[in-house]
């Protein structure tokens, strides 16, 4: 195991760069089986067994089904800790392993945890509820209720790893949430704040955002279908990732291997309507990002698309794209239709999954794919990776209430 170069405190803007990443997803944990998992453009969806499904019509998730906290969850006791908070926890454990970083130096850095989250434990609750309901609140389960605070996915993550120089934070910024964490993260290693930052996003499968997304008439009845003529909504999902960003100076100090380097990002919020996404917001967004990194549209190779699979998102995404990029934009894809929508995970993976594309140099699909939307007017790359020499990638995070975040991701190609 190696070790980070302090940064110090200093004005100079340093270059940030990905150096681990903790996977758990339902096509893939890991970095090199998620990576395989999106080239062969393997599927995640299968029947909700995390939850009793009766009553629903149709009830198709994206499931992890052989998750095995103990193996990464070696300080806490992890029948304390919810689904949620043991996904975040062993993903940041993954990463640091990934990223060859000896814990006990970590310990004597200045750090930030960053975890986004859309449901936080919203599992547990979902029991506290039930058991209200039923029995009174006197039979609630006190464990449990331990279990439920939001704050421990970030904070579980510090006391696992027993870091005490660092700002824990979970955001809540729901299915944008992922990016929003990693832009924190970008900003306080840019600036010499920190020395590194463990940032990304997590959410466990529960009923009552599957209930909620159902009665909004956006729950596909079994596959998730993104730019598709006949797409019928998202499957929900669950998972975590978690990426390690520290300087460049840091990196190539310790002879890190580097992913790929975070060139900047974007952040608004238009709270035009409380689940429809706004295209000029949207774009403004994208256009925040690209200034932030220095970055010309027409110097990005790819974008990964929060891609939906709901008529509306994905019309009003595509839209916002052409109006930034022309009639020419980029290779657009969604990988939800891979692994389903894992809320405030979801932008997280997706800079994970497109830090994989940059350095294996290939496309992942759009799977499902038969027709194009007409109104969407994008190249999805349908159902067959493709290979390509991606420079620069742009990761779009969109939530409701018009939470957007953008990312800019780029190959590191040395000295600039």
């Amino acid at each position: 195991m190696t070790t980070l170069a302090g940064n110090g405190s200093s004005t100079t803007a340093h270059r940030v760069v990905l150096t681990g990443f903790g996977v758990f997803s339902s096509i893939g944990v890991g970095a090199a089986e998620f990576a395989e998992g999106l080239r062969s453009g393997r599927s995640g969806a299968k029947p909700i067994t995390a939850f009793d499904t009766k009553g629903f019509a149709h009830a198709n998730g994206c499931e992890i089904v052989d998750f095995q906290p103990e193996r990464w969850i070696r300080t806490l006791d992890v029948d304390e800790l919810g689904r949620a908070s043991q996904f975040s926890v062993a993903a940041a454990r993954m990463a640091i392993e990934d990223a060859n970083l000896d814990v006990e130096t970590l310990r004597e850095q200045r750090g930030l945890i960053s975890i986004g989250t859309t449901d936080g434990e919203s599992f547990d609750l979902d029991q506290l509820v039930e058991s209200q309901i039923r029995f009174g609140p006197e039979q609630m389960d006190s464990r449990i209720a331990r279990r439920v605070r939001a704050g421990r996915l970030s904070a579980a993550v510090a006391h696992e790893l027993g870091l005490t120089d660092v700002e824990a934070v979970t955001i809540p910024t729901a299915c944008a949430a992922g990016n929003y964490a990693i832009g924190y993260g970008f900003d306080a290693v840019r600036t010499g704040e920190v020395d590194f930052a463990l940032c990304g996003g997590a959410d466990a499968m529960c009923r009552k955002t599957f209930a909620g997304f159902y009665r909004l008439g956006t729950i596909a009845p079994e596959l998730c279908q993104p730019f598709d003529v006949d797409r019928k909504g998202i499957l929900t999902g669950e998972g975590a990732g978690v990426l390690v960003l520290e300087s460049l100076d840091s990196a190539l100090a310790r002879g890190a291997r580097i992913y790929a380097e975070v060139l900047g990002y974007g952040l608004n919020c238009d709270a035009y309507h409380q689940v429809a996404p706004n295209q000029a917001s949207v774009a403004r967004c994208m256009e925040l990002a690209l200034a932030n990194a220095g970055i010309k549209p027409s110097e990005v190779d790819l974008i990964s698309a929060h891609g939906t699979g709901t008529k509306a998102n994905d019309i009003t995404e595509a839209r916002a794209i052409r109006e930034v990029y022309g009639d020419g934009p980029p290779r657009t894809i969604s990988i939800k239709s891979m692994l389903g929508h894992t809320m405030g995970a979801a932008s997280a993976l997706a800079a994970i999954a497109c830090s994989l594309a940059i350095v294996h140099r290939f496309i992942p699909p759009t799977i499902n794919h038969v027709t194009t939307d007409p109104e969407c007017e994008v190249d999805c790359v349908p159902n067959q990776a493709v290979e390509a020499d991606l420079r620069i990638v742009q990761n779009n995070g969109l939530a409701f209430g018009g939470n957007n975040a953008v990312t800019i991701l780029g190959r590191y190609e040395g000295a600039r």
